[in-house]
């Protein structure tokens, strides 16, 4: 094709040709694509249900941690009805899947059989750039069926969701209602307790608040609260769901499961495609504890309610569909073009998962705070180290989103209650954000992080004011940085026998990698400085930090690489610091330092990725991606980054996408569903002209909005 745009304008047929080819290369490529398991409905650390299985009729869809939170659909195709969602009626045959695609904000599952074919997708609208968007607990759920054989079909839609969802346990009394919202036909439940925050910890599901399902408005549709063997039978033999609800108070462990469920009669379909939606929502009204007050969802911070949710959903659907279709659409040619095919299927996959491990509330005055849950690792909330991993999709995305997160711990690290001359840990356990409790909480230094979480603030606030263009965050907190820089001075070039974000490796001294981030982080308080006009201070410490280099560098190396730990002979590890000298543009590392990283990496990476380093075979996905970033150019990249997107297609263990695995195995060691998976798109901000072009898209918050 080159050769003929060369020569003249191409044969239209030919173009043609190729056109088609290359389209149904690209959906065959897609369809190669195996996620453990695949994002449905994504939008927070308790309202995230994924599917788990290769269909989407294998098995029962889940809560991230792996609770059922049953959604089911049907699909009655002239009389015959089949499964497409859910193993339940398992006596029902399931509808051929026929694809799976998983892009940033939708995933789109594809079904033939019985003279039909089905697009059935799900859009979790979490526009970045928007935060009303990515604070709103709102899906579709959309089902566009057509004809592919000579004849119509008459075809009837079911879809439920389970009250399941709004409990914790199944043990657990759940209430419903149906409620009419103007034109809108709208069902309810929730758990009969209500007890708003008083759980915090790990393995939990929200049980407060309320699940919502309701409606396309305007179409021929029945609905039901009621139990799902009456609704499912109903559906079979009628088409439509039972003429009235359940009004019988809930039984635990009853044999037929509450759920919220609607029906379309579609009609005669034939080849032009037909489409319904439904919304399923989740209001749960007080979402999080910050020093003992309780803060609603950014969303409510006007005084919006339940009923102008669904309200907007409705009015703005085809508009957030076409948004979410073309934000897809421009991120997944990004993608490609920062590292290839495989990286762009696997941002497309973290994309969402990035977002849904966070909270996004409003303060008392409406300033939006974004809170993170620390995914089956100990329930921490706005943990530092998991910040810091995750921080370059919000520096690309919307640096407001990472502001957000940042204020909260360095309010907190002022107040005289932080004793320490070092950045804390956590918040405490989500969703109750009031006080630090990993290690010594704010009692001891023991099991602390006091190198790692001073030079990832530092590190963090450096890229904000790189992103925002001036410091001014950094001034509004600049005698607590200069403590922790002060810190750093001080204990961070050889640093003690300490923990690092790495924690599951347990403690080490002389930590080489810890070492690069104190470095690092001294450059950037010493740029930040010079940001401020504080330029005697900012001559001393990029000076300190160039010295610093320069003594690692003799302290570290070792032949053809360098160590794990200063005093450990025979030792490596991932490097993955070095990056911020890299996007920062420092410039303090010699580039014999990651030459001979890089080579060195080559030969020690199996099958899934390269290992974390030499003591054991496990990695880390966010760090193994920027350990690849270090590469100076797409093809170096891909080589190391490839191997853990064989790993996410592979992976037997079917659980959200974790971040710490086995290179040989591809097993799971450990975490689930974090937002860690976020430092993946640090690949993107190598590239100056895609970060410069979605940074202008964000989203400027205000308190009045």
């Amino acid at each position: 094709m080159i050769a003929s745009l060369k020569q003249g304008k191409p044969d239209m047929f030919c173009s043609l040709r190729i056109f088609f080819a290359l389209a149904l290369l690209g959906s065959a490529e897609a369809a190669d694509f195996r996620p453990a398991a695949v994002p449905l409905v994504v939008h927070d650390p308790y309202f995230s249900i994924w599917s788990m299985a290769d269909n989407l009729t294998a098995d029962t869809t889940r809560h991230w941690t792996g609770a059922a939170q049953s959604m089911c659909s049907l699909l009655r195709i002239d009389g015959k009805t089949y499964r497409v969602m859910g193993n339940d009626p398992k006596a029902l045959p399931a509808l051929e899947q026929s694809g799976l695609e998983v892009l940033p904000t939708r995933t789109i599952y594809r079904f033939t059989g019985a003279g039909i074919k089905l697009e059935l997708t799900f859009v979790n609208p979490l526009l970045p750039g928007d935060l009303d968007l990515v604070s709103r607990p709102v899906t579709y759920v959309t089902w566009s069926v057509q004809s592919v054989d000579s004849y119509s079909h008459k075809v009837e839609i079911y879809f439920d969701a389970s009250a399941l969802i709004s409990l914790n346990t199944p043990e657990q009394r759940v209430t419903w209602q149906r409620f009419r919202v103007g034109d809108l036909q709208v069902l309810r439940a929730g758990s009969q307790e209500q007890p708003v925050l008083q759980k915090s910890g790990d393995n939990l599901r929200i049980d407060w608040g309320y699940l919502y399902v309701t409606a396309q408005p305007g179409v021929t549709e029945s609905a039901a609260a009621t139990g799902r063997r009456d609704t499912i039978d109903s559906f079979r033999t009628a088409g439509h769901l039972p003429e009235s609800d359940n009004l019988d108070p809930d039984q635990p462990y009853r044999s037929s499961i509450p759920v919220l469920a609607t029906s379309f009669d579609i009609g005669s379909v034939g080849q032009t495609p037909a489409s319904r939606y439904v919304v399923i929502a989740y209001d749960d009204v007080f979402s999080i504890e910050y020093f003992h007050r309780q803060l609603g969802p950014y969303w409510r911070r006007r005084g919006t309610g339940a009923a102008d949710l669904l309200n907007d959903a409705i009015r703005n659907y085809e508009a957030l569909n076409s948004r979410a279709s073309a934000l897809d659409s421009e991120l997944m040619s990004d993608f490609t073009r920062a590292g290839g095919q495989d990286y762009a299927r696997l941002c497309a996959l973290a994309f969402s998962q990035t977002l849904a491990a966070h909270k996004l509330v409003a303060d008392i005055d409406g300033t939006p705070l974004f809170f993170s849950k620390e995914n089956f690792s100990n329930g921490s909330i706005d943990t530092v180290d998991v910040t810091y991993p995750s921080s370059p999709f919000f520096l690309l995305f919307n640096p407001h989103l990472l502001e957000a997160q940042l204020k909260p711990v360095l309010d907190y690290a002022r107040l005289p209650r932080w004793p320490f001359p070092f950045a804390p840990h956590d918040l405490g356990r989500y969703p109750l954000a009031n006080g630090q409790q990993y290690g010594g909480g704010e009692k001891t230094e023991e099991n602390q992080m006091p190198v790692e979480e001073s030079g990832n603030m530092l590190l963090m606030i450096a890229g904000l004011a790189k992103v925002e263009a001036n410091a001014h965050f950094a001034g509004e907190y600049w005698p607590l940085l200069t403590k922790w820089a002060e810190y750093l001075r001080a204990k961070g070039l050889d640093p003690e026998n300490q923990l690092s974000t790495d924690d599951f490796a347990g403690h080490l001294a002389h930590n080489a990698n810890l070492s690069i981030k104190a470095i690092l982080a001294l450059a950037a308080y010493g740029k930040l400085a010079s940001d401020l006009g504080h330029a005697d201070v900012a001559k001393q410490y990029t000076a300190l930090a160039r010295s610093y280099a320069e003594r690692w560098v003799q302290m570290d190396r070792e032949g053809d690489h360098f160590k794990l730990a200063f005093d450990r002979s025979g030792t490596w590890s991932q490097k993955y610091n070095l990056v911020w000298d890299k996007l920062l543009g420092f410039g303090l590392f010699p580039n014999e330092v990651f030459a001979k990283e890089l080579a060195f990496y080559q030969t020690h990476a199996n099958k899934y990725g390269l290992p974390l380093d030499n003591r054991a075979d496990y990695t880390k996905l966010d760090w193994l991606t920027w350990t690849a970033s270090l590469s100076t150019d797409k093809a170096g990249f891909m080589k190391l980054f490839d191997p853990a997107y064989q790993f996410a297609n592979e992976s037997p263990s079917r659980v959200p996408l974790t971040d710490w695995y086995d290179t040989k195995t591809g097993k799971q060691v450990g975490f689930q569903a974090r937002s860690v998976v976020g430092g993946i798109f640090i690949q993107m901000l190598t590239d100056p002209a895609i970060w410069t072009k979605y940074i202008k898209q964000a989203d400027q918050p205000t308190t009045n909005r």
